[in-house]
Order: structure tokens, then C-alpha cells, then sequence
């Protein structure tokens, strides 16, 4: 199921990626840019939510498209981190912590898939509220300026990704000690 409308909207955030960072070479005004790529951010990362919804509704969920998904996701979000240390909009170690997180628990789910212990890794409420919290956190820094005339967005994204790093290490965390029996039990 590589050409559903649900895997074609997956496919869509990892084509984004070129064109939100290609839009800081633009010869546009800051401002500009800056809203062309928070409202491109805003409206990829949408999909994330669309295409799980029509893969349900269409009944066209596969196993193609559960992979797919969180590597977009990933992709998405570990291109605007870049671009916002780039931008200097963020710290490189809030950087770090996310994307390192990333790489960590899709190894360990990649591991735990080949021992048969997935549903040890599971996805919990707990990395949602991240990636939430992410995904609101990146166009407010993105944008990096007040919304409205009020909402010091650099203000409020800052916050808000420092709290992402948080429940990134939080969640990391709760993801190894739950795959802790299956390493003691393969590593003996």
C-alpha cells in the first residue's frame, strides 16, 4: 500500500522538509520567511494527525504506512530543530536530547521488533504529550516573533521545547525500563 491517500500524506512531511528549509535561502524578508515556514510546519504536521484518521476511516491501514509515519514524524521535526539552531532559536543541546532520544528508542524498537518483544515499546501516552508539545513548540519558534501583539512566540516556543526535552528524556526513560526484562533476558 505504497500509493493510498494516507501513505501519499506521509510521504508529503518527508517532502516538506526540503521546502521548509529552503525557505530561509529565500530572498524574502525574515518575517516572511519566517511565516511561510511556520505555516507550512503547521500544515505538514497536520497530516500527521489526517492520514491516521483517513487510514482508519478508509480502511486502507498498513503495516508500509505504521512504518512510514513516525519516520516522517522524526524527519519533520529533526530538520526544524536544525534549521532552529541554525536560526539560533534554540540550544544545540535541547537538540541533541530530541533527536538523540529519536535514534535511541527507534533502535531499541527496531531491536525489541527482532526479539519479538514490540509490544514492550509500545507507543504511550506519555511520548504523544511529547511530540504535542514539540509539535506546538517548533512553529512558535519558527514564527519567532508576537502572535497577534501579544504572544511572544520565541517566548513561549522556548519554553515549551525546553519542556519537550524534558519529557523526551522522560519518556526515553520510561521506554527502557520497560524493555529492561527483554535486555536482561537476551543479554545473559
Amino acid at each position: 500500500m505504497f500509493f493510498t491517500i494516507p501513505t501519499l500524506m506521509t510521504w508529503t512531511r518527508i517532502v516538506a522538509i526540503p521546502l521548509i528549509v529552503g525557505v530561509f535561502y529565500l530572498p524574502l524578508e525574515p518575517a516572511t520567511r519566517n511565516l511561510i515556514a511556520t505555516v507550512m510546519f503547521v500544515l505538514f504536521a497536520l497530516t500527521d494527525w489526517l492520514d491516521g484518521y483517513l487510514a482508519r476511516k478508509l480502511n486502507q491501514v498498513s503495516s508500509f504506512g505504521a512504518f512510514l509515519d513516525p519516520v516522517a514524524d522524526k524527519f519533520l521535526v529533526c530538520a526544524s530543530l536544525l534549521v532552529l539552531v541554525h536560526l539560533d532559536r534554540i540550544d544545540v543541546f535541547v537538540a541533541l536530547i530530541i533527536i538523540g532520544r529519536e535514534i535511541a528508542i527507534s533502535a531499541l524498537r527496531e531491536w525489541m521488533a527482532q526479539i519479538g518483544a514490540s509490544r514492550s515499546v509500545a507507543v504511550h501516552m506519555l511520548g504523544k504529550v511529547k511530540t504535542t508539545v514539540q509539535m506546538v513548540a517548533i512553529p512558535f519558534l519558527l514564527y519567532d516573533d508576537h502572535l497577534f501583539g501579544l504572544i511572544d512566540t520565541h517566548l513561549w516556543g522556548t519554553g515549551l521545547i525546553w519542556i519537550s526535552a524534558v519529557l523526551t528524556v522522560w519518556s526515553m526513560v520510561y521506554y527502557l525500563q520497560k524493555a529492561l526484562p527483554e535486555i536482561r533476558a537476551r543479554v545473559k
